[in-house]
């Protein structure tokens, strides 16, 4: 599979992308057609205009570089030691935290020089924005540009926690820049500290914009004879729950429990999401747990992403996971759903090694259940309830187990196990497979080591990536790690 990569720092991206847009074309996703290379001046004079730049920025996402690889089943699970196979030319590196090989070096420069691009896009989306109002129809302003702002804090929060060390460690560090504005000059870098606030100044702004105009929320029905329903499938968009399930995430990071807890419960609350049923998984029709995102990106290559690295005939190019391993993932509990349906045996020399059926297409004929690649889930919400329950004093067990059986495990646990967070992490590992959480909530709790190795990840500085030799030169960065 072959995507676009784009090799630059952020300076010379400015440069190449100030008076241009890069969208592909995904009309099943938007509902629009956009163009390739469309200059401002043309884009945003009308209101199809924003659209296509909005669609241009999800695009932009699914690219081997991040989301649709390296910040889902590739380079991040691959130092959360998800898998025991794994194609090794491209990753033994990284599964030995070594940063300073010319692979490694290439995987971080593509996530940071890939999620900058789609950050400079949304910026240029909104710096026109506001003096377009008159161009909307309904209430398409609030929601565009609330999804710009949100999809703007979702792009540099995963640069934080990739680039930045944990909050935990040390919210002073020298990070990220966060970049706000189109310009040419290089934006300063701000401490793990202020880069999470200003992603949480543009989630609330998002949520603000989103909470009285979101289908999801307010329950407006959208049909195709509506604005050609652009405003149906909101899970493929970052919808007012998407941000809030994202400030829930945010505010974990940030040790702010108390709202993390609110925003977690808030989704939760909502109804808007539901369990995955055994029906529609014992038929492989909901291998990604359709029902459950709160926020997926639309990939038409997932097929792709399917054969190539998950075949179960093939060793040099797939991931997978032997027989062993995968059982002590679900302590021998193999009546669960995740085990039962979302693998599948390899054949022949593989034949003991299990490869994810999650981006498998759906077997049946509902287009709700394909193509999409989860980002947000339910799941996430009852395990970050649950650690905030725990945490001050509540009943964390009971949410606990509420995950536990949905996903078809017969024997609740009685009482929570001295090392909840052990618990927790076991609990990530299974459930986030190959979505890229597991690495993160290691990192986030700053846990001296990751099961599967016996590095010192701390004193390797393993859970902070170095900033590009690229960008240091271009800008003279501080220290990151």
């Amino acid at each position: 599979m072959i995507r676009m990569k784009i090799k630059n720092n952020i300076y010379t991206v400015l440069l190449a992308v100030g008076f241009t847009l890069m969208v592909c074309s995904c009309n099943d996703w938007l509902d629009v057609q956009p163009k390739s290379q469309v200059e401002d001046s043309e884009l945003f004079t009308s209101q199809q205009g924003y659209k296509e730049a909005l669609a241009g920025v999800y695009s932009s996402m699914v690219r081997d570089n991040t989301y649709a690889k390296n910040l889902t089943f590739g380079a991040i699970a691959v130092l959360g030691q998800e898998w025991t196979s794994f194609p090794t030319a491209a990753y033994e590196d990284i599964a030995k935290f070594d940063y300073t090989t010319t692979y490694s070096k290439s995987l971080i420069e593509g996530i940071w020089t890939t999620n900058y691009n789609s950050i400079v896009n949304v910026n240029n989306l909104l710096s026109h924005i506001d003096g377009s109002k008159k161009l909307f129809s309904g209430n398409n302003y609030s929601i565009i540009k609330g999804e710009a702002l949100a999809l703007r804090a979702f792009l540099h929060f995963d640069l934080l926690r990739c680039f930045g060390v944990s909050y935990t460690q040390s919210p002073s560090k020298p990070s990220i820049p966060y970049c706000t504005t189109m310009s040419y000059r290089v934006s300063p870098q701000l401490t793990v500290q202020q880069v999470a606030e200003k992603v949480i100044a543009d989630l609330k702004d998002a949520a603000d914009l989103l909470k009285d105009t979101d289908p999801i929320v307010t329950g407006q029905e959208i049909t195709e004879l509506e604005d050609n329903g652009y405003l149906k499938n909101r899970q493929v968009h970052l919808n007012y729950y998407a941000v809030r399930g994202l400030m829930a995430r945010v505010y974990m990071w940030m040790e702010n429990y108390g709202e993390a807890q609110k925003a977690a419960q808030e989704v939760i609350s909502s109804d808007a999401f539901s369990w995955a049923t055994v029906d529609k998984l014992s038929k492989g029709e909901d291998n990604s747990f359709a029902t459950e995102q709160l926020f997926g990106l639309n990939d038409d290559l997932m097929s792709t992403i399917s054969d190539y690295y998950f075949n179960p005939e093939l060793s040099t190019s797939s991931f997978s996971i032997d027989q062993r391993t995968l059982l002590d993932y679900y302590d021998q509990e193999t009546s669960d759903y995740r085990y039962l349906y979302l693998f599948q045996s390899g054949i022949g020399e593989l034949a003991d090694y299990r490869f994810s059926t999650k981006f498998t297409e759906s077997s049946g004929d509902d287009s709700y259940y394909t193509k999409k690649l989860p980002m947000i889930r339910l799941s996430e919400m009852y395990l970050i309830l649950a650690e905030c329950q725990y945490r001050n004093g509540g009943d964390a067990l009971a949410t606990i187990n509420e995950l536990r059986t949905a996903r078809n495990i017969v024997t609740p646990l009685n009482e929570l196990p001295e090392d909840f967070y052990g618990l927790l992490v076991k609990e990530y590992r299974r459930e986030f497979l190959g979505e890229g959480q597991l690495f993160f909530l290691y990192k986030r709790l700053n846990r001296p080591s990751i099961l599967g190795t016996d590095a010192d990840v701390i004193a390797q500085k393993a859970y902070t990536f170095p900033l590009p030799i690229s960008e240091t030169d271009a800008s003279q960065r501080e220290d990151n790690r």
